[in-house]
């Protein structure tokens, strides 16, 4: 993981606001999220099993999620890796898995090296500032 120097850090905005922002620069909301946090990520590479990902995390100072008038306040973002398995899964969420009811597996290594740390780095961080300027 990388985290990143931005100006996005403790600013605040509204959740709904914030969403459609996000989303037009081509960020997406993680459905796996508590009422009082969540983040937004942003695929920056993807080769084979491998990708990697520009996480914005925020918390809820007013409201909750489910309320897209929820008021938010930035955290740190960061860069990470993320090696995904895509091979049958034998667990016991493997007939889901076959069925196509469960299409998502846990990665093989949800927070791997990432080599050029400057290279990533330096994207991510140009990412999350022209957003910032926006909100």
């Amino acid at each position: 993981m990388l985290k990143l120097q931005t100006a996005i850090e403790g600013k605040r905005a509204n959740f709904g606001d914030a969403w459609r922002l996000f989303k037009s620069h081509g960020f997406f909301f993680c459905h796996n999220f508590d009422y009082d946090q969540g983040k937004f990520d942003s695929l920056l590479h993807r080769d084979g099993p491998e990708s990697i990902y520009i996480r914005v995390p925020f918390f809820v100072v007013q409201g909750e999620l489910d309320q897209r008038s929820a008021y938010i306040e930035f955290g740190q973002p960061y860069v990470i890796k993320h090696i995904v398995n895509f091979g049958l899964d034998w667990d016991e969420n493997s007939l889901l898995t076959a069925t196509g009811l469960n299409q998502f597996q846990k990665p093989l290594d949800k927070d791997a090296n990432i080599v050029d740390k400057s290279r990533w780095a330096e994207a991510g961080e140009q990412q999350v500032e022209r957003v910032a300027q926006l909100l």
